[in-house]
């Protein structure tokens, strides 16, 4: 049995605000992902992209329908997502680090809340560090690193817990372009290495495409999934031997670039109030 999280009928509608009317942010949204899966939603602004990673995280509950969550652990039992939980692993478009703690202090630290004895969860820490590449960096206070460096101690932080999935809110967008590419291909790289279901919201189609093994895309308000697309880029990407890979390469092929003209075409037409269609 293997990890998996399934969106059944969901819909959320938030209260109007000083007397105005409601507002319906998602509409009967069905998504399954299983362990190994690389979600990436894409869509226009106000899509409710965001509003979706929060269900899956438990930040908010749905009006409508269910989101469950399957682990093996459980003995395949689907359970409804009530709350935040560390099955749930959240990396957000700020670092979110505590500065006033170092590398290895923040990565540990839902282990520490958890009741960890500190020789296992700086154990565990150390193995995350690794894998994002700061093993030499532990006694660093999180002010004296790049954007890009913190953004890795939080991936580290979120998986020190073992959680079923990752769920990253834009977490490169305040990267600087030749930063954001290179942490893309750390992010493909640790996905390949853990074998974590990751749910990742961008406004990059570029990115999208990249890192995805699957690409949804939503309407606009209330949001939908018009659009569902297999794609192998990334796997690509992680066949080559480390010292070649080039994601500037893959990005260049011509049936990358086929496919984002064809997305955009699709996020431009939801933007002009033309709506979509089912891939």
């Amino acid at each position: 049995m293997a990890s998996q999280l399934l969106a059944r009928d969901v819909s959320l509608v938030f209260p109007g605000q000083q007397g105005g009317d409601p507002v319906r942010a998602l509409s009967g949204i069905n998504l399954d992902m299983h362990e190994g899966d690389f979600v990436v939603a894409l869509g226009a602004s106000g899509c409710g992209k965001t509003t979706l990673l929060n269900l899956m995280a438990g930040f908010l509950s749905p009006t409508d329908g269910q989101v469950l969550l399957k682990r093996d652990i459980w003995g395949g039992e689907e359970r409804p997502i009530e709350g935040p939980g560390k099955d749930r692993g959240v990396v957000f478009q700020k670092h979110a680090l505590l500065p006033w703690l170092n590398v290895m202090e923040n990565t540990a630290l839902g282990l520490k809340l958890a009741g960890v004895a500190r020789d296992e969860r700086e154990a565990t820490a150390a193995r995350f560090l690794e894998i994002v590449g700061l093993a030499d960096f532990h006694r660093h206070k999180v002010y004296h690193l790049s954007g890009g460096m913190q953004q890795r101690v939080g991936i580290a932080r979120a998986l020190t817990c073992d959680p079923a999935i990752l769920l990253m809110d834009e977490p490169l967008g305040a990267l600087d372009a030749l930063t954001r590419e290179r942490t893309q291909e750390l992010i493909l790289e640790v996905w390949s290495e853990t074998g974590k279901m990751i749910f990742f919201i961008t406004h990059s189609v570029e990115e999208a495409l990249f890192l995805a093994t699957r690409l949804i895309v939503m309407s606009p308000r209330p949001g939908r999934i018009t659009h569902e697309f297999e794609m192998g880029f990334g796997k690509k990407f992680l066949q080559s031997p480390k010292a070649e890979r080039d994601a500037r390469a893959i990005k260049s092929l011509p049936d990358f670039i086929e496919m984002r003209e064809k997305v955009l075409g699709i996020i431009y037409g939801d933007e002009e109030g033309q709506g979509g269609n089912h891939a």
